[in-house]
């Protein structure tokens, strides 16, 4: 069964709210964890480690921009961007079907990698977002590669929860009445 019985725009402590708040926390733990590793290890700033040949490495890069770099030296601007985006989410959750089990999971993604990405910005010590996974593809007699952005856990937490609220309300819609005569 999907709901808990309580609407997750209702009381604070909803079980609902709880489901969020608790993914969430967890979803940040983990970014973070991943994020101390990366700048513990031997991995010097802008350079990566190979872990599969030809498709991805460990990278340590930081961005102070947006997702793909957009916005670079922007991050105090891209901090309160986050800050009103996760008021504004709060705020509209009821909209997407927070009081079923996949909306909670898709909230506490995305709460969870806002959160994440935000510690990041607003830690003193680096004013950055830390990027490490690297995916890429080596094309045959070349010896550049077609390659993504380097990302994060956040990042990553982010988009599964866009791709989930978007299949929720994808699989929500309601169909076209037929037309009477």
């Amino acid at each position: 069964m999907e709901t808990d019985g309580m609407a997750a725009s209702g009381p604070l402590l909803s079980q609902a709210n709880r489901r969020i708040f608790g993914l969430a926390l967890m979803v940040f733990a983990l970014d973070q964890i991943t994020k101390w590793l990366i700048l513990s290890s031997s991995i010097p700033l802008g350079d990566e480690r190979v872990v599969i040949p030809g498709f991805f490495n460990l990278a340590f890069r930081v961005n102070t921009g947006a997702a793909w770099s957009l916005f670079t030296g922007n991050n105090s601007l891209l901090a309160i961007v986050a800050v009103l985006a996760l008021a504004a989410l709060y705020y509209s959750r009821h909209h997407f079907s927070t009081h079923r089990i996949r909306g909670q999971i898709a909230f506490g993604l995305i709460f969870g990698g806002i959160f994440g990405n935000l510690a990041d910005r607003l830690n003193p010590h680096r004013h950055a977002v830390v990027d490490f996974l690297h995916f890429y593809m080596m094309r045959r007699g070349s010896d550049v590669p077609w390659d993504f952005p380097a990302f994060n856990l956040a990042d990553s937490a982010i988009c599964t929860g866009v791709a989930l609220i978007f299949l929720i309300t994808w699989t929500q819609e309601t169909p076209p009445k037929p037309a009477t005569r």
